[in-house]
């Protein structure tokens, strides 16, 4: 599915967020099996969090259309005891969701897990009694994917969670992350001026009020912060979701053609 997300959102973009029912069948069709249709396609599309609607007897790519400040964000933050997907778990997620500049719902769980190593415990300060009785990764991911939704994935280098969590969905059986993902270190990057673009060192300097660093909900909150303040000096071509989304991933030269 990671290729359909990338092919629809490019051809989403040189069509005016607007796709025909013969276009779209041309992308999905390089991707069904004998099993699926490009209506089941359609349904997994929308169940995986990528945000396409239907439009009369066509389709449209929501982010094209959506202001970004009525637009809703979804920062995830989360802890693992270890930094491959594959030998590894998460043990705790974070995450908030904002929608016009106010954080509108919360989401925050351990994980149940049987190995935590001592450099993780001394780095989070979560202990083994902290995981005993909480959700099996399979509850908890199920839950995470509910609250996603098909809002914006965010994160704070979020290459790192987003390739965690896709990997671990995939292992339980909740399909990929079709949410269009947005990293705050490269927003950040963007907007403002700083010597590291670190979370830790954007607290401090920023007075986010992070109580506990390397602790998911504490991260994902500082993360939403770190948004909110790069919205402070986006340009006034950044008008939508899309272009927000475009915009936190230009480079100089593309950011310079769009002020002119």
């Amino acid at each position: 599915m990671l290729k359909v997300y990338d092919e629809l959102t490019a051809a989403f973009r040189r069509n005016e967020g607007r796709l025909s029912p013969e276009a779209y069948e041309r992308i999905v069709r390089k991707h069904t099996t004998l099993f699926e249709d490009s209506d089941t396609i359609f349904v997994l599309l929308q169940a995986s969090g990528y945000p396409i609607e239907m439009e009369g007897d066509g389709y449209r790519f929501r982010p094209h259309f959506t202001p970004y400040d009525e637009e809703t964000f979804c920062i995830v933050d989360i802890e693992t005891n270890g930094s491959k997907p594959g030998t590894s778990q998460v043990i705790e997620i974070g995450a908030v969701k904002v929608r016009g500049g106010e954080v509108i719902a919360r989401f925050e769980t351990y994980v149940a897990c049987a190995y935590l190593p001592d450099q993780i415990i001394k780095l989070t300060g979560i202990e083994p009694e902290d995981l005993v009785g909480a959700p099996s990764r399979r509850e908890a991911l199920t839950q995470l994917r509910a609250f996603l939704d098909d809002a914006i994935f965010v994160a704070h280098n979020v290459q790192f969670d987003h390739t965690f969590l896709t990997a671990s969905f995939e292992r339980f059986g909740l399909g990929s992350i079709g949410n269009p993902k947005m990293c705050t270190i490269e927003l950040a990057k963007r907007t403002f001026e700083s010597e590291r673009y670190g979370l830790a060192y954007l607290n401090e300097t920023l007075d986010l009020g992070s109580r506990a660093l390397h602790r998911a909900y504490c991260d994902a909150n500082a993360a939403a912060k770190v948004m909110l303040k790069s919205f402070e000096t986006l340009p006034e071509y950044v008008q939508t979701t899309d272009d927000l989304l475009r915009f936190s991933t230009s480079s100089q030269k593309e950011r310079r053609l769009a002020s002119t």
